[in-house]
C-alpha cells in the first residue's frame, strides 16, 4: 500500500494518475463499505482510494451532534489499511489530504474533523510501505 499526502490542489491526483495510469479509482466511503466483503482489489491490479475528507465529513454530520466514537472510527480505517496493505494481488494507493496546517478552528465540528484527518493520515502512513508528500506538484519520498 502506498500513501500520497498533500494539501488542497497540491497535485496529488495528477502525480498518482501519472504513476498509476491503469488504476481504478474509488471513493473512500465505497472502499470501506466493500471492505466488509473481500473484493476491493481482486479485479484490478491498482486501486486508488480517495475522498477521505468527504467521508469524514459525512461520518461526522451523520452523528447529528452526537459525540463521535473516535476510537471505533479509527479502528474501522485501521482494519481497512491492514487488509489492503496485506494484498498481494493489487497495489492500493491512498490519497489523503493534509488539513488545517496547525490552525485550530473555533467550531467544534471543524476541530474534530481536523483531528480525525490527522489521525487518519498518521495511521495510513504507519500502515503504508511507501509514503509520498506532494507539494506544488513535486513529490518527495517520506518513507
Amino acid at each position: 500500500m502506498q500513501l500520497f499526502l498533500g494539501g488542497a490542489c497540491a497535485g496529488k491526483r495528477e502525480r498518482v494518475s501519472e504513476r498509476f495510469p491503469q488504476a481504478s479509482w474509488i471513493q473512500a466511503s465505497e472502499a470501506l463499505e466493500r471492505m466488509r466483503y473481500p473484493r476491493l482489489a481482486e479485479t484490478h491490479a491498482e486501486v486508488v482510494v480517495h475522498g477521505w475528507l468527504k467521508w469524514l465529513e459525512e461520518v461526522c454530520c451523520n452523528r447529528n451532534g452526537a459525540e463521535l466514537e473516535n476510537d471505533a472510527l479509527r479502528e474501522c480505517w485501521r482494519q481497512a489499511f491492514k487488509d489492503w496493505a496485506g494484498r498481494e494481488s493489487a497495489e492500493v494507493v491512498l490519497i489523503v489530504p493534509e488539513v488545517g496546517r496547525g490552525i485550530v478552528p473555533v467550531e467544534p465540528f471543524q476541530r474534530q474533523l481536523r483531528d480525525l484527518a490527522g489521525w487518519l493520515a498518521q495511521d495510513a502512513a504507519e500502515a503504508s510501505s511507501s509514503v509520498w508528500h506532494v507539494r506544488h506538484g513535486l513529490v518527495m519520498a517520506l518513507k
